[in-house]
């Protein structure tokens, strides 16, 4: 299947995690994938797996909204036009907010939201001329709250309202937004969580499906949402969680 044959799309933080998943999933089915990232050593190493000729791999710091409008620009150059924005690069930080240092909330506000906001303004005036689309990756937390986790929160519950704004702003001109809002998934951000049992098996009373996610799973999604099978499905918050936001919060029986 190559639905995005001569199509390019951008994925932000794709040096890894959903990112890279996100990259690879894309560049199977067609695709020119412009990988961006702050790690250029992994950046590299996705960038190898991939067909050179349909790939360009950029350091980019998505909390400078210059270095994301070079990217674009760059994109354009290499390729000819933009087809998709995947606005997946993201951090997370804990702590409640008396616990959370000032430093980590700014942090996690700049790359988690601010980063989505800038690869959008960059891309949009690209989007506009091929009515193209964007991806966001929000997260269930933008959806409902962690407990200890209130700058991530604040920051995928920012996503996941960009989003919407998006879709109301630009859906008439032909550029949808939509995001993924993925649950508990098998990262290099998450290994530590993921090695936990205690923790898993925690997870795992919420998660009718039974497992962790694999970058792959929210890979497909972002695929669909960016097909033009999903033509008719603007400013969605989709939850790829296994189900964990089918529940009303009450333990299982």
């Amino acid at each position: 299947m190559e639905r995005f044959k001569g199509k390019t799309v951008i994925v932000t933080g794709s040096a890894s995690g959903i990112g890279k998943g996100v990259a690879q999933r894309f560049s199977q089915e067609g695709a020119n994938v412009v990988l961006c990232d702050i790690d250029e050593k992994k950046l590299a190493a996705v960038a190898a797996e991939l067909p050179g000729e349909r790939t360009l791999a950029q350091r980019c710091d998505v909390t400078r909204f210059d270095e994301v409008e070079a990217l674009v620009k760059q994109a354009v150059s290499r390729f000819g036009a933009l087809d998709v924005m995947v606005n997946n690069a993201g951090i997370a930080s804990e702590g409640t907010a008396l616990e959370v240092p000032l430093q980590e909330w700014g942090k996690t506000i700049d790359t988690d939201l601010s980063g989505v906001f800038h690869g959008c303004r960059a891309a949009l005036p690209e989007l506009l001329k091929t009515r193209g689309c964007i991806v966001n990756t929000a997260s269930v937390s933008g959806l409902g709250a962690d407990w200890a986790m209130c700058a991530y929160n604040a920051a995928k519950g920012g996503v996941v309202n960009l989003t919407r704004s998006l879709a109301l702003d630009f859906g008439k001109q032909g550029v949808r937004a939509n995001s993924v809002c993925p649950s508990l998934t098998h990262t290099g951000m998450t290994e530590d969580m993921v090695k936990d049992k205690a923790l898993v098996g925690k997870f795992m009373e919420r998660m009718p499906l039974g497992r962790v996610a694999e970058p792959a799973d929210i890979a497909a999604v972002v695929a669909f949402l960016a097909s033009d099978d999903a033509r008719f499905v603007n400013g969605a918050n989709i939850p790829v969680d296994g189900g964990v936001m089918a529940s009303n919060g009450q333990p299982p029986q």
